[in-house]
């Protein structure tokens, strides 16, 4: 694979809200477009021996940035290439448009990442989050990835399994110490889906659990669940302001979980039928959406001066309306996460990364 140019030269103050899906954040102090590999590893190995903190930057889906910035030098990856081998592998670069990339192997005739259309954000973020929807997660597919070891000053390749992928999570995440350059993924080459483990979306394709389905009807199907939700990228809908989900669905061990649902029914109803999903060994998983909804937090739940809000589409989204600032969206998101935990106990987490501030 290649990339078409290099590092751009750096520039000072550049408001990083423009990189954001929320469109909020300060400026950096420094800004670097990276178009190469080579390049995002000088430019990152540069900032590393000069002591200057860096902060990667590409399609932004996943970050809140503190209204005052940050103090560092911010490279946004502008890495491309796309290419998928004889074997049904995909390599792709960290800076290409990862709904792009699912679009493309749809289209010429793969199955496995259907499930992933419409999400905001670029190809690199993907194994950092685990990021997973209806039914299937990055993990189900990622074989390895190129990192750029910070410590090390060094590229290595990485299997999937030492990248210990979990719920929205990996070695990855909540560290700096290394930045995916590039994924490889296995796909199926019948151009059948994964099979549909998620109700909605059988439902939506009328078929049954467990049934696999020409990947392009599974991903039109997607996408019209996520528009409906307000999870595909519209910059007319304030209600696509956001990061995507906000809160991620709480894992509870079997103790925690049976003390959660008998304290839910006294709250709300004794015959209530409370959502909940597998969660891994021993584990249940919560919808943060619903446990948001009966805590009393509606879809359009406004936030300081109506400037954010919940969206008025699916109450996991905390959007910008226009003309807010990210402390306005971190008073929002701290309402609801101190609601929820008074009424039901339970502590919600953020999904997206936190720069310069904190809830």
């Amino acid at each position: 694979m290649t990339s078409p140019a290099p590092t751009s030269p750096a520039r000072d103050a550049v408001d990083l809200s423009a990189f954001t899906t929320l469109r909020l954040g300060g400026p950096a102090r420094r800004f670097v477009v990276a178009s190469t590999e080579r390049s995002c590893v000088d430019a990152i190995g540069a900032a590393d021996a000069a002591g200057e903190p860096v902060l990667l930057l590409a399609g932004g889906s996943n970050l809140v940035i503190a209204d005052n910035g940050f103090d560092g030098t911010a490279v946004l990856m502008a890495t491309t290439g796309f290419e998928i081998d004889g074997a049904g592998m995909l390599h792709a670069a960290a800076g290409q448009d990862w709904d792009a990339v699912v679009a493309r192997t749809v289209a010429a005739g793969y199955g496995g990442l259907e499930c992933l259309s419409g999400i905001p954000g670029s190809v690199g973020a993907t194994p950092v989050q685990n990021v997973g929807a209806y039914g299937v997660e990055l993990s189900d597919l990622l074989h390895e990835v190129d990192l750029y070891d910070r410590r090390r000053g060094a590229v290595r390749t990485v299997p999937a399994s030492e990248l210990a992928l979990g719920y929205r999570s990996s070695a990855l995440k909540s560290t700096d110490a290394a930045v995916v350059l590039t994924i490889r993924l296995r796909l199926c080459r019948d151009g059948l889906s994964a099979p549909i483990r998620f109700p909605e979306l059988a439902r939506a394709l009328d078929v049954d659990l467990g049934a696999r389905v020409p990947a392009a009807l599974v991903r039109a199907a997607v996408l019209n669940l996520r528009r409906a939700k307000g999870m595909v990228l519209d910059a007319g809908d304030h209600d696509t302001w956001s990061a995507g989900s906000f809160f991620t669905n709480p894992l509870l061990d079997a103790g925690q979980a049976a003390a959660v649902l008998e304290r839910i029914r006294a709250q709300v109803d004794p015959n209530v039928v409370v959502p909940q999903y597998p969660g891994g060994t021993g584990r249940i998983k919560l919808s943060a959406a619903w446990l948001i909804e009966q805590a009393g937090f509606a879809r359009g739940h406004p936030g300081p001066g109506g400037r954010v809000a919940l969206s008025g589409k699916h109450t996991l989204a905390l959007t910008n309306r226009g003309g807010a600032a990210t402390e306005d969206l971190l008073v929002l998101a701290r309402e609801i996460r101190d609601g929820v935990a008074a009424h039901f106990g339970v502590a919600l987490t953020p999904e997206p990364v936190l720069i310069n501030c904190k809830l």
